[in-house]
């Protein structure tokens, strides 16, 4: 997402939009359309994946956030099933919304005109205009703006009785997380979906190999080491770029990688793909406690993240698990998992395919899927079917234990998981003014910065 101050025509006119109480009605009323139209079809003999023969009713989209992973889910969306359509979307920038659209029309071609029907008047754009992509009749919301912002759309989303994608990490903070993780009971009470964009639990050769791995093949685990060294992925630009006139806030997002009320930091938002695989192989169950290093090598001209990280988790029977990530220019790069268990070993990631070295060797034999597909193909089908899959618990745990991580890491103190959740420290603050001032808190020091 690239910011732009909204027009002020794009904010008014709420009105043109039902309520949250008519909203919601519509939407289990659609809900229970799309269902009866899918167990007809299964009843006949339909596979899962239904065909545009087989369902008379659409799916209607909403894309919230249009930048590349955004316009990639929206995409993996409409592909997932034949009657899906795409018909709001919200940004705040106009040229992202347009620069999807031209995205989404080279994907499709001569089918964009049934997939893609987003007409001008759904097009929003500001802070609020995840609401009214909500309020616009769609079933599915696909949130994939900057992490911050998830908690609060997350919560509208359920509100209203919507399906959801919702993109990895799903909060920076604690009180994010908890608030996830009451949405998400409430979610399910609705029998409402949610799935979560932890792409890797649906990689049909990573889940193979977790398989293997949670079925004995490597013995009792007893340490995981987990890497995930990249380049930066968006640097801060110098304090000379900003635009004459542009708020805090406008600066801040555009450049939403390098404040951590936005994006949680580098181990938050991108190496949680690395802590959700630790996660999975420790069976979704919580660490005692963490120690982690951590700091900024390469200085930068704003922003409060840190670039590099190293997070030792403590698990029950001294089982130990190692997340080492960092985001620099010119290094050594490496996205890779090294399980040690008592009667062998697995490794991810330095090889085309994971592999078990031991008493029960073993490689993935067979072909990849798209992970990125799955989700959507899985969301879908599950819609069609009338089941109710909830990955909200396991997206908030995943997250909570990398900001557990951070935390450990910024006040240089050992962290456990019931401090970590019950923490008061909230980053993304409860009223962002688009127009107004916003001075995030400086970099942490390890030492000096207090855990909240």
């Amino acid at each position: 997402m690239q910011p732009k101050q909204p027009s002020p025509s794009v904010s008014s006119s709420q009105d043109a939009f039902p309520s949250a109480t008519t909203s919601q009605s519509s939407a289990v009323n659609r809900r229970d359309l799309l269902k009866t139209g899918a167990l007809g079809a299964m009843a006949a003999g339909f596979p899962a994946v239904l065909r545009a023969a087989d369902i008379s009713n659409s799916i209607k989209v909403g894309l919230v956030g249009c930048g590349g992973r955004g316009t990639g889910a929206a995409a993996q969306a409409l592909k997932a099933d034949d009657y899906s359509v795409l018909t709001a979307m919200a940004d705040i920038a106009p040229e992202q919304i347009d620069k999807s659209l031209a995205s989404l029309g080279r994907v499709f071609g001569e089918r964009t005109e049934t997939k893609v029907q987003v007409a001008q008047s759904a097009r929003f754009l500001g802070l609020d205009a995840y609401q009214k992509v909500i309020d616009s009749n769609v079933d599915v919301v696909l949130l994939a703006t900057p992490p911050g912002f998830r908690p609060m759309q997350y919560a509208a989303a359920v509100a209203a009785g919507k399906h959801l994608f919702v993109e990895k990490p799903v909060a920076v903070d604690a009180p994010g997380v908890r608030s996830v993780l009451q949405q998400s009971e409430l979610a399910a009470s609705k029998g409402l979906n949610v799935v979560a964009g932890f792409c890797w639990r649906y990689s049909n050769y990573i889940q193979e190999t977790f398989d293997q791995i949670l079925g004995g093949a490597i013995g009792d685990l007893v340490a995981y080491y987990a890497t995930y060294y990249t380049s930066p992925v968006k640097p801060m630009p110098p304090a000379s770029s900003r635009p004459e006139g542009m708020s805090d806030v406008q600066w801040q997002t555009q450049n939403w990688y390098n404040f951590t009320y936005l994006c949680g930091d580098g181990l938050v938002e991108q190496a949680v793909h690395s802590v959700d695989k630790v996660a999975w192989a420790m069976r979704d169950q919580p660490p005692v406690s963490c120690v982690a290093v951590g700091g900024r090598q390469i200085p930068a001209e704003g922003g409060n993240i840190y670039d590099h990280f190293e997070v030792n988790y403590l698990y029950p029977n001294n089982v130990r698990a190692f997340v080492a990530c960092r985001q620099i220019p010119g290094c050594y790069n490496e996205n890779a998992d090294y399980i040690l268990g008592s009667k062998g070993a697995c490794t991810i990631g330095r090889g085309p395919l994971p592999r078990i070295e031991g008493q029960n060797a073993w490689t993935f034999a067979g072909q990849k899927n798209d992970m990125y597909q799955q989700e959507h193909d899985v969301l879908f089908a599950s819609i069609r079917q009338g089941k109710a899959l909830n990955d909200g618990k396991r997206m908030a745990d995943s997250t909570l234990l990398a900001i557990m991580g951070r935390m450990a890491a910024y006040t240089g103190q050992t962290i456990t998981w019931e401090q970590a959740l019950n923490s008061q420290e909230q980053l993304f603050p409860d009223n962002l003014d688009w127009n107004g001032s916003f001075e995030p808190p400086p970099l942490a020091l390890p030492g000096r910065t207090k855990f909240v």
